[in-house]
């Protein structure tokens, strides 16, 4: 079970590396610091688009429309920080104490 224990927490830790990478590309795209044209950057922001929109889908159905801001990587980025805290809390189940 530890095994399960420590595999859940490498993916919880890639989706968070994943999901910071994303909001900050974003914010350097939106302020003009990064250009969609150059190929590099346009295929990084669509790999992350597209590893990252499955999970953002499903909250952006439920939340309401909050004026062109898109809050889905919020309660989404709170959602694994709550996850990630459960699993800490309850490790004793997972590694056998």
């Amino acid at each position: 079970m530890t095994t399960l224990f420590q595999a859940i927490m490498i993916i919880l830790d890639v989706i968070w590396f994943l999901m910071i990478a994303h909001i900050i590309m974003s914010w350097l795209i939106n302020f003009q610091v990064l250009n969609l044209r150059q190929p590099l950057i346009a295929q990084l922001w669509d790999g992350l688009n597209r590893i990252l929109e499955p999970i953002y889908a499903p909250i952006r159905r439920v939340l309401p429309y909050a004026g062109g801001i898109d809050l889905a990587p919020l309660v989404v980025f709170i959602l694994l920080l709550i996850v990630r805290q459960a699993l800490i809390n309850n490790a004793g189940f997972f590694l056998g104490y």
